[in-house]
Protein backbone atom coordinates (compact mmCIF):
# COMPACT_ATOMS: atom_id res chain seq x y z
CA UNK A 1 0.00 0.00 0.00
CA UNK A 2 2.84 2.41 0.74
CA UNK A 3 4.00 2.49 -2.86
CA UNK A 4 0.47 3.08 -4.12
CA UNK A 5 -0.71 5.62 -1.58
CA UNK A 6 0.33 8.70 -3.51
CA UNK A 7 0.88 7.13 -6.92
CA UNK A 8 0.34 10.34 -8.89
CA UNK A 9 3.06 12.25 -7.01
CA UNK A 10 6.56 11.60 -8.29
CA UNK A 11 9.28 10.92 -5.74
CA UNK A 12 11.05 14.05 -6.93
CA UNK A 13 7.95 16.08 -6.07
CA UNK A 14 8.09 14.97 -2.43
CA UNK A 15 11.52 16.44 -1.70
CA UNK A 16 11.80 20.13 -0.82
CA UNK A 17 14.30 21.96 -3.07
CA UNK A 18 17.45 23.35 -1.46
CA UNK A 19 16.85 26.89 -0.22
CA UNK A 20 13.06 26.53 -0.27
CA UNK A 21 10.96 28.33 2.33
CA UNK A 22 10.10 26.31 5.46
CA UNK A 23 7.24 23.86 5.08
CA UNK A 24 3.77 25.13 5.96
CA UNK A 25 2.47 23.77 9.26
CA UNK A 26 -0.40 21.35 8.59
CA UNK A 27 -3.86 22.38 9.80
CA UNK A 28 -6.03 19.92 11.67
CA UNK A 29 -8.93 18.77 9.48
CA UNK A 30 -11.56 16.04 9.28
CA UNK A 31 -13.44 14.22 6.55
CA UNK A 32 -16.56 12.03 6.60
CA UNK A 33 -17.11 9.00 4.38
CA UNK A 34 -20.82 8.15 4.23
CA UNK A 35 -21.73 4.65 3.06
CA UNK A 36 -25.04 3.37 1.68
CA UNK A 37 -25.68 -0.39 1.64
CA UNK A 38 -29.11 -0.38 -0.04
CA UNK A 39 -27.83 -1.88 -3.31
CA UNK A 40 -25.72 -4.89 -4.26
CA UNK A 41 -22.49 -2.89 -3.93
CA UNK A 42 -21.84 -0.35 -1.16
CA UNK A 43 -21.92 3.28 -2.32
CA UNK A 44 -20.07 6.27 -0.90
CA UNK A 45 -20.90 9.97 -1.06
CA UNK A 46 -18.51 11.99 -3.21
CA UNK A 47 -18.60 15.66 -4.11
CA UNK A 48 -16.87 17.70 -6.81
CA UNK A 49 -15.01 20.83 -5.78
CA UNK A 50 -15.72 24.06 -7.66
CA UNK A 51 -13.31 24.78 -10.50
CA UNK A 52 -12.70 28.24 -9.02
CA UNK A 53 -11.06 26.82 -5.88
CA UNK A 54 -7.32 27.42 -5.62
CA UNK A 55 -6.89 24.06 -3.86
CA UNK A 56 -7.81 20.89 -5.78
CA UNK A 57 -10.27 22.49 -8.24
CA UNK A 58 -12.66 20.08 -10.01
CA UNK A 59 -11.45 17.13 -7.90
CA UNK A 60 -13.92 14.66 -6.40
CA UNK A 61 -13.59 14.39 -2.63
CA UNK A 62 -15.35 13.29 0.53
CA UNK A 63 -16.97 16.18 2.45
CA UNK A 64 -14.59 17.70 4.97
CA UNK A 65 -12.57 20.70 6.06
CA UNK A 66 -10.43 22.23 8.77
CA UNK A 67 -11.28 22.36 12.44
CA UNK A 68 -12.97 25.46 13.90
CA UNK A 69 -12.68 26.69 17.47
CA UNK A 70 -16.46 26.27 17.78
CA UNK A 71 -16.04 22.52 17.25
CA UNK A 72 -14.37 22.28 20.67
CA UNK A 73 -17.51 23.65 22.36
CA UNK A 74 -20.34 22.21 20.27
CA UNK A 75 -22.93 20.00 21.95
CA UNK A 76 -23.69 16.51 20.67
CA UNK A 77 -26.50 14.00 21.15
CA UNK A 78 -24.01 11.16 21.71
CA UNK A 79 -20.28 10.75 22.30
CA UNK A 80 -17.63 8.77 20.45
CA UNK A 81 -17.66 5.06 21.22
CA UNK A 82 -14.80 4.18 23.61
CA UNK A 83 -12.84 2.10 21.08
CA UNK A 84 -13.11 4.90 18.48
CA UNK A 85 -12.03 7.55 20.99
CA UNK A 86 -9.00 5.48 22.06
CA UNK A 87 -7.78 5.06 18.49
CA UNK A 88 -8.37 8.70 17.61
CA UNK A 89 -6.65 9.91 20.77
CA UNK A 90 -3.45 8.28 19.53
CA UNK A 91 -3.35 11.25 17.11
CA UNK A 92 -4.65 14.09 19.30
CA UNK A 93 -5.70 15.12 22.79
CA UNK A 94 -9.13 13.98 23.97
CA UNK A 95 -10.63 17.45 23.44
CA UNK A 96 -9.17 17.77 19.94
CA UNK A 97 -10.22 14.23 19.03
CA UNK A 98 -13.84 15.04 19.90
CA UNK A 99 -13.62 18.38 18.08
CA UNK A 100 -12.31 16.65 14.94
CA UNK A 101 -15.26 14.26 14.96
CA UNK A 102 -17.59 17.26 15.19
CA UNK A 103 -15.67 18.95 12.37
CA UNK A 104 -16.40 16.02 10.07
CA UNK A 105 -20.14 16.23 10.82
CA UNK A 106 -20.32 20.03 10.51
CA UNK A 107 -18.39 20.11 7.24
CA UNK A 108 -20.60 17.39 5.75
CA UNK A 109 -23.62 19.52 6.59
CA UNK A 110 -22.04 22.66 5.13
CA UNK A 111 -20.69 21.01 1.98
CA UNK A 112 -23.31 18.38 1.21
CA UNK A 113 -26.40 19.47 3.18
CA UNK A 114 -26.62 16.14 5.03
CA UNK A 115 -26.94 15.78 8.79
CA UNK A 116 -25.42 12.94 10.80
CA UNK A 117 -27.52 13.71 13.85
CA UNK A 118 -30.35 12.82 16.19
CA UNK A 119 -33.48 14.89 16.89
CA UNK A 120 -33.10 17.55 19.59
CA UNK A 121 -34.84 20.76 20.63
CA UNK A 122 -34.25 23.70 18.32
CA UNK A 123 -31.50 25.94 19.71
CA UNK A 124 -30.69 29.49 18.70
CA UNK A 125 -26.92 29.91 18.59
CA UNK A 126 -24.37 31.94 16.67
CA UNK A 127 -21.29 30.80 14.79
CA UNK A 128 -20.71 27.96 12.33
CA UNK A 129 -23.10 25.58 14.12
CA UNK A 130 -26.09 27.93 14.10
CA UNK A 131 -27.76 26.53 10.93
CA UNK A 132 -27.28 22.98 12.15
CA UNK A 133 -28.83 23.47 15.59
CA UNK A 134 -31.77 25.55 14.36
CA UNK A 135 -32.93 22.50 12.40
CA UNK A 136 -33.71 20.63 15.62
CA UNK A 137 -30.85 18.13 15.71
CA UNK A 138 -27.55 17.46 17.48
CA UNK A 139 -24.50 15.58 16.09
CA UNK A 140 -24.42 11.80 16.50
CA UNK A 141 -20.78 11.06 17.36
CA UNK A 142 -21.55 7.43 18.24
CA UNK A 143 -22.27 6.75 14.57
CA UNK A 144 -18.63 7.45 13.62
CA UNK A 145 -15.70 5.13 13.05
CA UNK A 146 -12.15 6.48 12.69
CA UNK A 147 -10.64 4.88 9.58
CA UNK A 148 -7.49 6.77 8.47
CA UNK A 149 -5.13 9.68 8.98
CA UNK A 150 -3.08 11.43 6.29
CA UNK A 151 -0.77 14.43 6.47
CA UNK A 152 -0.16 16.42 3.29
CA UNK A 153 3.46 16.30 2.01
CA UNK A 154 5.71 19.20 3.13
CA UNK A 155 6.11 20.38 -0.48
CA UNK A 156 2.42 21.36 -0.68
CA UNK A 157 1.56 25.08 -0.28
CA UNK A 158 -1.53 24.05 1.73
CA UNK A 159 -1.16 21.25 4.25
CA UNK A 160 -3.66 19.34 6.36
CA UNK A 161 -3.42 16.76 9.10
CA UNK A 162 -6.66 15.02 8.15
CA UNK A 163 -8.57 12.37 10.06
CA UNK A 164 -11.05 10.31 8.04
CA UNK A 165 -14.26 9.10 9.63
CA UNK A 166 -16.80 6.57 8.37
CA UNK A 167 -20.53 6.39 9.05
CA UNK A 168 -23.53 4.50 7.71
CA UNK A 169 -25.96 6.64 5.74
CA UNK A 170 -28.75 5.09 7.83
CA UNK A 171 -27.62 7.38 10.66
CA UNK A 172 -28.43 10.50 8.61
CA UNK A 173 -31.51 12.51 9.50
CA UNK A 174 -32.47 12.24 5.83
CA UNK A 175 -30.91 11.32 2.51
CA UNK A 176 -32.38 14.52 1.10
CA UNK A 177 -30.10 17.55 1.21
CA UNK A 178 -31.12 20.37 3.51
CA UNK A 179 -32.28 23.50 1.70
CA UNK A 180 -29.73 26.32 1.26
CA UNK A 181 -26.83 23.97 2.11
CA UNK A 182 -24.13 22.44 0.00
CA UNK A 183 -20.83 24.06 -0.96
CA UNK A 184 -19.77 21.27 -3.32
CA UNK A 185 -20.61 21.77 -7.00
CA UNK A 186 -22.10 18.32 -7.38
CA UNK A 187 -22.59 15.30 -5.13
CA UNK A 188 -23.23 11.68 -6.05
CA UNK A 189 -23.54 8.24 -4.44
CA UNK A 190 -21.13 5.96 -6.30
CA UNK A 191 -19.86 2.42 -5.75
CA UNK A 192 -16.16 1.96 -5.05
CA UNK A 193 -15.25 1.05 -8.63
CA UNK A 194 -17.06 4.14 -9.94
CA UNK A 195 -15.38 6.28 -7.27
CA UNK A 196 -11.90 5.10 -8.27
CA UNK A 197 -12.61 6.15 -11.87
CA UNK A 198 -13.24 9.78 -10.85
CA UNK A 199 -10.66 12.59 -10.85
CA UNK A 200 -9.45 12.15 -7.27
CA UNK A 201 -6.76 13.66 -5.04
CA UNK A 202 -4.08 11.12 -4.14
CA UNK A 203 -5.11 10.93 -0.49
CA UNK A 204 -8.75 10.22 -1.42
CA UNK A 205 -7.59 7.38 -3.67
CA UNK A 206 -5.44 6.05 -0.81
CA UNK A 207 -8.42 5.95 1.57
CA UNK A 208 -10.72 4.41 -1.05
CA UNK A 209 -8.26 1.53 -1.49
CA UNK A 210 -8.49 0.89 2.24
CA UNK A 211 -12.28 1.02 2.37
CA UNK A 212 -13.23 -2.54 1.25
CA UNK A 213 -11.16 -4.03 4.06
CA UNK A 214 -12.59 -1.55 6.54
CA UNK A 215 -16.17 -2.36 5.52
CA UNK A 216 -15.43 -6.06 6.00
CA UNK A 217 -13.74 -5.58 9.39
CA UNK A 218 -14.65 -2.58 11.55
CA UNK A 219 -11.89 -3.46 14.01
CA UNK A 220 -9.15 -3.11 11.36
CA UNK A 221 -6.37 -0.70 12.49
CA UNK A 222 -6.50 2.74 10.86
CA UNK A 223 -3.64 3.51 8.42
CA UNK A 224 -1.70 6.70 9.16
CA UNK A 225 0.27 8.21 6.27
CA UNK A 226 2.86 10.99 6.51
CA UNK A 227 6.05 12.09 4.75
CA UNK A 228 9.48 12.36 6.34
CA UNK A 229 12.39 13.70 4.26
CA UNK A 230 10.51 12.97 1.06
CA UNK A 231 9.62 9.38 1.91
CA UNK A 232 6.17 8.01 2.69
CA UNK A 233 5.79 6.54 6.16
CA UNK A 234 2.81 4.28 6.71
CA UNK A 235 1.89 3.07 10.19
CA UNK A 236 -1.30 1.71 11.75
CA UNK A 237 -3.23 3.03 14.72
Amino acid sequence: MTEQAFDDIGSRDLVRPAGAAPAVRPRHAATLILVRRDQTKPRVLMGRRHRGHDFMPDKWVFPGGRIDTADYRARSATELRPEVARRLEATASASRARALALTAIRETFEEAGLMLARPAPVRATSGPWSDFFRRGAEPDLAALDFVARAITPPVSPKRFDARFFLADAEALVSLDREADCGELDEIAWVNLDEAMALDLPSVTRFVLRELPQRLADRSRPAPSLRFIRGRQQLTYL
